[in-house]
């Protein structure tokens, strides 16, 4: 075979001149830029989001705005995550609620301000990482308890009537709200919903924030029912600052809230920056001053009469799909916020409170994500996950945690002392007890069952391969193994110690392994299929295909494109030369190439020069592609779903080049470390 197309031409000036450096302004021009289109693009999403929350918070509705203004400026300017954007959060507003009922307004501002300063001590004590280590499981199962509270408590307020006290009161209370609904609030909160839902399904322009548009046609439909009831405020956001009040007793209660709120503000927060990392390869989070930048805006919202404040995924992954370059997006999403709730007071007041409840309701049904619960399932931790939920909706948050962090704890230590015993028996030689994992004083009845099992007299070998044998066990075995031996028969034990690896096989030469994998030699020649990935070091073949030495026949380079002659020379000798039945496109999750293709590479780079021929793949994604809508609708950021673009469109390029062989897309999640592939315009997980 002989691909006769050519590789894309290079203008010979432009090859031959090296790149050159940009000048400094240049850079923070086009950085400027950049930011003040996402800037306005997250504070299109934030205002209403901040208007919804505050609503189910049961604070005043400016506690929102001004929340969302301080999150910007003050831990957009000091946090350690440069791209995430901070403001109220629906993880919050059941906590809030229940401060709000339980010490009134002014007291849980104050308890924003101490859960900012104890979240300051975190980060200057350098402990915020310990929260990284609160189960995955436990989070998202107290996120989705939340959505489901937020929902059902919503759904009230769309059918025109209020919210009862608890998850099962609202359960049970909702036929007979259906069945008394009001015709305008029903009618404006049902709009709602359906435009936040469909406006990402049909391909509408992103850069147009779906929550934005539901409340103003919203708004706008509510006209035709003036006895809608409405946003009240008292005035603009400076008549609305509220200073904190010190509480009168229950000092314990208080203490008790300050701690809830710091935990959950701290966790949320650095789960949405490890979440931010991953949409963007060139910045990375520094937790500590992070949680110090996220503490410093609670103390701030909080003598405010502001809500507390957390970093927002929502928001991070709108602002870095906008192209967001440096924390200057972040600060001025929230002088755009503070400047609306300051000068267009009337214009809040328009919107119908049942248009804000059918975006809570959005909100909190997209808290429970079946992607969580799948990978809990995956890691035996659905349990944990089900007894967080259960205790959040059936008696409060705090429960909830517990409950969950309990089981976890359970499962853990369950699975430390899980241990394995087996009974062998060889045809010829003794028999084999091997005995792995944890051998602990749990394992003792287990231990004790398959060792009776070895007739008496009987030539035996324990092998041991543990990684714990604690006193209780040994001595069992002791016991055993002399009772064993009283009656005549060989009994050996063998430890892990006992097949230790020669240390000098750890420093052998390479002749030594040459020697050893000499009989692999001739699968080299003789690949299963050629892989063409992208030339980023955690994309590896072998790794992603669960592959030996020479099973493939790989060629990577930057952003996986077969468009240059390198890569069509490799297809060329793959097919002709080694008989390949099967060639692989293979795209990753957070890739660099595709991040500079949609921010724009330095001009006149090499990378630009590279990227290039790829333009096509981003030009296809804004025209609205199948596997970009599909990767869209699935929840990837942009960055992913212009990934998996590429590479549809990478064996768009070999089929037409007529390569006689099978053409398959796969993408590689790298956090998760699951392999998609590509059938009927969508990436399907192997799992």
């Amino acid at each position: 075979m002989i691909l006769t197309t050519d590789p894309p031409a290079v203008p010979p000036q432009t090859a031959a001149r090296a790149p050159r450096r940009r000048p400094p302004w240049t850079t923070l021009r086009a950085d400027l830029a950049a930011d003040l289109g996402a800037s306005l693009v997250v504070f299109l999403v934030a205002v209403p989001l901040s208007l919804g929350i505050a609503l189910a918070s049961g604070a005043p509705i400016m506690a929102g705005l001004i929340a969302a203004a301080v999150g910007g400026v003050v831990a957009g300017a000091l946090g350690g995550s440069p791209l995430q954007v901070s403001g109220p959060a629906a993880g919050l507003a059941v906590v809030v609620a229940e401060l709000v009922t339980r010490f009134g307004w002014g007291v849980t501002c104050a308890i924003t301000v101490g859960a900012g300063l104890l979240q300051i001590l975190f980060g200057v004590t350098r402990v915020g990482r310990f929260a990284q280590a609160v189960p995955p499981a436990v989070v998202h199962g107290m996120l989705a308890g939340i959505g489901i509270t937020i929902a059902l408590a919503q759904l009230h307020v769309v059918l025109g009537g209020s919210p009862r006290a608890g998850v099962v009161e609202n359960l049970l209370a909702l036929p007979a709200q259906v069945v008394a609904h009001v015709t305008g609030a029903a009618a404006i909160g049902l709009l709602t919903i359906v435009v936040v839902v469909a406006w990402p399904l049909l391909g509408l322009p992103r850069a147009v924030p779906a929550p934005l548009v539901a409340v103003v046609l919203a708004t706008a439909v509510g006209g035709f029912f003036p006895a809608l009831e409405r946003v009240d405020l008292p005035g603009g956001m400076l008549e609305s600052i509220t200073p904190p009040l010190l509480p009168r007793g229950d000092w314990a209660g208080v203490a008790g809230a300050v701690l809830t709120v710091a935990l959950i503000a701290s966790a949320e927060s650095l789960l949405s920056a490890v979440a931010v990392d991953r949409m963007q390869p060139r910045l990375r989070t520094d937790v500590d001053r992070e949680l110090v930048g996220q503490g410093a805006a609670n103390a701030v919202s909080g003598l405010l009469g502001g809500l507390p404040v957390t970093g927002v995924i929502v928001r991070s992954a709108a602002n870095v799909a906008a192209g967001a370059r440096t924390r200057a997006a972040t600060v001025l999403h929230g002088v755009w916020v503070a400047v609306f709730a300051a000068a267009l007071v009337a214009v809040i007041e328009l919107v119908p409170l049942a248009a804000l409840a059918g975006l809570l309701v959005v909100v909190g049904a997209k808290l429970v994500r079946p992607e969580d619960v799948r990978t809990a399932r995956q890691h035996s931790e659905l349990a944990v996950y089900l007894v967080t939920l259960g205790g959040v909706l059936l008696v409060n948050l705090l429960a909830g945690v517990g409950a969950g962090l309990a089981a976890a704890g359970v499962l853990m230590l369950r699975r430390s002392a899980r241990s394995r015993v087996r009974l062998e028996t060889p045809p010829d030689g003794p028999r084999r007890v091997v005995v792995g994992g944890t051998l602990s004083f749990l394992s003792v009845p287990l231990l004790a069952r398959v060792l009776a099992r070895v007739p008496p007299g009987v030539p035996v070998h324990v092998d041991l391969v543990v990684d714990y044998l604690d006193h209780a066990a040994y001595d069992h075995l002791d016991a055993w193994v002399r009772r064993h031996r009283a009656t005549g028969a060989w009994v050996r034990v063998s430890e892990p110690g006992d097949r230790a690896e020669p240390v000098a096989g750890r420093f052998a030469t390479w002749s030594h392994w040459q020697a050893t994998d000499a009989h692999h030699a001739p699968r080299v020649r003789e690949p299963a299929g050629l892989l063409l990935g992208c030339s980023d070091a955690r994309a590896v073949p072998d790794v992603i295909t669960a592959g030996a030495s020479g099973d493939l026949f790989t060629v990577q380079n930057v952003g996986n494109l077969v468009t240059d002659t390198g890569a069509r020379a490799a297809v060329e000798y793959a097919v002709d030369v080694l008989g390949v039945p099967v060639i692989a496109v293979c795209g990753h999750s957070g890739c660099g190439a595709m991040q500079a293709l949609l921010t724009g590479a330095a001009p006149d780079s090499s990378l630009e020069r590279w990227l290039q021929p790829a333009r096509r793949s981003l030009a296809a994604l804004r025209e609205g592609h199948p596997v970009g809508r599909a990767a869209l609708r699935a929840g990837r950021s942009e960055v992913d779903a212009l990934s998996m673009v590429n590479v549809a469109l990478q064996l768009e390029q070999l089929r037409e080049l007529g390569v006689p062989a099978e053409l398959t897309g796969v993408w590689f999640d790298v956090p998760a470390g699951t392999v998609h592939v590509l059938e009927n315009d969508e990436f399907r997980s192997l799992r």
